[in-house]
């Protein structure tokens, strides 16, 4: 500010004594405004080109695909907030933790970022939704397991009985089915509204479709007794947690969202080497923001060791790199179990290249390292 002055006009507008203190005033404003920008850019670790680059794409919003869940694609996201790695590359990212319609609102352009649980979810989604790029796969094993009652000792004893699932039953659970042999028309399909894993052991339904890193895990530590049945075991393969951009976004602005994955990714690191450091502060932001009793410590501690396992798992090695071939049997089963009259060709639902190229081999790439 102070460089745009001209003093001596200024001298001639105010005069004497009421210009230096025009000029003392307005020196030690512009003193104040740096001393602001120095101190609010004090951890900016990329070049000011990059950081304008950055700064002018304005708000990036990243809709939470399950609340505060400690998942990839999700925590990490909250945690590159927290521990400012997106403040380091310039980036103002807002977070909505609501987890309700982020497809919609991506795919429409009024946010930017989603995480999906699986490819299969991405590609039923795909005839509908247009408008949205997958970005990245955080793992090869898919998430969904069917959990029954201890009386259901194979998956053929669902006939005659009560199979719940959430939103659908996914190509990955239609699949199990058919593999074990169940006639799925003699079987009674209902739509849970309860997340609830013991109605399963009391008997209200007698399975249910769900995440083998929740509701399992929750069951297993209340000890009560009940059967799991996990794609695996018919040698069904899947995918583990998608994040999706929207596509006019990331074909405008591709290395701005390069640099929201690479500080995204920067967190999920951070969080495979300090897991109890990661869950504390993710269940801590899920009690400040009302979403406590929805995200218990336990709870993600339990989800964090089976999810984070998978990541470590994943075919690629690198966290988020992902893959036409890695997606083909889940794109194969959609096609024969999804009910989707028109799938686009993978190409056309995936970018493999954006995260790919944020690693070095099998190490993030981060400015100043």
């Amino acid at each position: 500010m102070a460089e745009f002055l001209d003093m001596k006009a200024l001298r001639r507008f105010a005069g004497g004594a009421g210009a230096l203190a025009a000029i003392v005033a307005l020196s030690a404003c512009a003193a104040d405004a740096t001393a602001s920008n120095s101190s609010a850019r004090a951890d900016v670790i990329v070049d000011e080109q990059t950081c304008e680059r950055n700064e002018a794409v304005g708000t990036i919003t990243y809709i939470s695909g399950y609340g505060y869940s400690a998942s990839a694609g999700q925590m990490d996201v909250f945690l590159a907030e927290e521990l400012g790695y997106f403040d380091a590359l310039c980036l103002d990212v807002e977070i909505n933790a609501s987890g309700a319609n982020g497809q919609q609102l991506v795919a429409s352009g009024q946010a930017q970022f989603t995480a999906l649980g699986s490819a299969s979810d991405v590609m039923l989604a795909a005839a509908n939704s247009h408008n949205l790029t997958a970005v990245a796969t955080y793992g090869n094993t898919s998430p969904f397991s069917i959990f029954a009652n201890e009386n259901v000792e194979s998956l053929t004893d669902l006939e005659g009985k009560k199979l719940g699932y959430f939103i659908n039953l996914t190509p990955v659970a239609s699949a199990m089915l058919d593999e074990a042999g169940v006639d799925v028309s003699k079987v009674e399909l209902v739509k849970m509204t309860n997340y609830d894993p013991t109605v399963v052991t009391r008997g209200q339904v007698d399975a249910i479709v769900g995440y083998a890193s929740n509701q399992p895990e929750k069951l297993k530590s209340l000890g009560l007794p009940f059967n799991e049945f996990l794609p695996a075991d018919y040698e069904v393969g899947g995918t583990y947690n998608v994040m999706e951009v929207n596509s006019a976004f990331l074909a405008e602005h591709r290395e701005v969202a390069s640099d929201f994955m690479r500080a995204s990714l920067k967190a999920l690191e951070h969080c495979l080497a300090n897991d109890a450091e990661c869950v504390d502060l993710i269940s801590g932001l899920a009690e400040q923001n009302n979403q406590g009793a929805a995200f218990p410590k336990d709870q993600q501690e339990r989800t964090w060791a089976v999810e984070s396992g998978w990541v470590r798992d994943s075919e690629s090695g690198t966290p988020g790199v992902q893959t036409a071939e890695a997606w083909q049997s889940e794109y194969e089963l959609v096609k024969q179990y999804g009910g989707v009259a028109d799938l686009p060709a993978l190409e056309d639902m995936m970018d493999t290249e954006l995260v790919a190229e944020l690693y070095d081999g099998d190490t993030l790439v981060w400015p100043g390292k």
